[in-house]
């Protein structure tokens, strides 16, 4: 392994990359691990089911069911991933909830085994509120629905999640992204487009009127083209929150898994970086439309980390969000988190300065060789090198732990 990465340092010297550098800036980024790939985003309250255009398909044994057990697959798939990280939670997840509290009114304290969990490895957290699976998604409406009792329910649930938001950030001592997605919308063409949006942004004003501390908390919005059962017409659209989101100084979030087909994300960063000091990004891969299939290391995942290595790695929050029940749900979790790790490596050993050289002085013949030669560079070897840093294992039998797991205690959850 040795002569493999001196042999992997010394071809990219040449290109003026330094590994190691480019190895220790990797070990820094944070990536923020979907809580909700552990139990197909059921959550822990009772009797609720999804709604709002989401499904996870399959039926894969070992389900997580309590909080306990959610976080002991958390454990078993950190074993596997170099570097320390951040865990993202929806507000149904709470792990101390009390019998009868609604949403609108969870407190700090529902999540504090979360925060001790946290402490006790390193992590961070990020949160979100849950505006799906509940009664008060009325007709594929929430925070825009006409009943202004209906949007109070939902103006005071995110309220109290921003609080928990901010409880996150100060315990752990990492500011906490704080993101709102809503499914409102129409399956069919609407008569009125602006009444809903304008209810929103209402709604969105008295959410974000109570003042929050911006070292813990990072306000975020998300959009979306299109969901199940809202095919003709989002409320929440890209052009709407990113109206929003500059106007009033919150992140702008991009699912790359929420947009036309035809659109990618890595086009998007450079021109938000322009306008937004940072931004934040959920990464999932879109089979055909927002299907949410694990992230796996492809064409569109390395140009999106190409573009957040060379526009700054300081100025993006990274989180991945997907979920699939027909897999090992552990497993799944490993394979997209190091994907995202690689992809980003693969970003840090590109001489960026040569390539942008090379643009500016229209050489592009120069351009395309550089970047299809470095398709075939041991990125390989320098993975193995990273995983052993960080004292993870670098190849795939890390799968045979996680097997193991699955025999031992997945499979007996029933």
């Amino acid at each position: 392994m040795q002569s493999r990465i001196d042999y992997a340092k010394e071809l990219y010297a040449k290109l003026g990359v330094d590994v190691d550098k480019a190895v220790d800036t990797l070990m820094n980024v944070k990536i923020s691990v979907h809580c909700w790939q552990g139990d197909d985003v059921a959550g822990f309250e009772a009797g609720s089911s999804l709604s709002g255009g989401i499904a996870a398909t399959g039926n894969y044994p070992g389900k997580a069911r309590t909080a306990a057990e959610l976080m002991a697959d958390i454990d078993e798939m950190l074993k596997f991933i170099p570097g320390k990280h951040k865990i993202n939670l929806h507000a149904i997840y709470a792990s101390d909830l009390e019998a009868g509290v609604t949403r609108d009114k969870l407190e700090p304290k529902h999540f504090a085994g979360w925060v001790k969990f946290a402490k006790e490895r390193g992590l961070g957290l990020d949160f979100n509120p849950t505006l799906f699976a509940h009664e008060n998604l009325k007709d594929n409406l929430t925070l825009s629905h006409p009943d202004a009792k209906i949007r109070k329910f939902w103006v005071d649930h995110c309220i109290a999640t921003r609080r928990i938001a901010e409880y996150f950030g100060k315990e752990l001592g990492q500011a906490c992204l704080h993101n709102i997605w809503i499914p409102d919308g129409f399956k069919d063409v609407p008569a009125d487009r602006m009444g809903p949006r304008r209810r929103l942004k209402e709604s969105l004003d008295a959410i974000y009127s109570v003042k929050l501390d911006k070292d813990c908390i990072v306000d975020a919005v998300e959009s979306k083209v299109f969901g199940i059962g809202v095919e003709s017409y989002t409320v929440g659209s890209h052009e709407f929150y990113l109206n929003y989101a500059n106007q009033n100084g919150i992140s702008c979030l991009m699912d790359n898994g929420h947009y036309h087909p035809t659109e990618v994300v890595s086009d998007k960063i450079s021109s938000m970086l322009l306008f937004f000091d940072k931004i934040s990004l959920h990464v999932t891969r879109p089979v055909r439309w927002d299907s949410d299939h694990v992230v796996t290391y492809n064409d569109d995942l390395v140009e999106l980390s190409k573009e957040l290595v060379r526009c700054g790695l300081d100025k993006v929050m990274i989180g991945l969000d997907y979920f699939d029940a027909s897999i090992n749900r552990v497993a799944a979790w490993v394979v997209g988190v190091r994907n995202m790790q690689k992809a980003l490596l693969y970003a840090l050993l590109f001489p960026n300065g040569k390539l942008q050289q090379a643009q500016d002085a229209a050489d592009y013949t120069q351009l395309l060789v550089m970047t299809e030669e470095l398709k075939s560079y041991p990125l390989g070897d320098v993975w193995a090198y990273f995983c052993e840093k960080a004292g993870v294992v670098g190849g795939a039998e890390w799968y045979d732990a996680v097997k193991k797991y699955e025999a031992d205690v997945l499979v007996k959850r029933g």
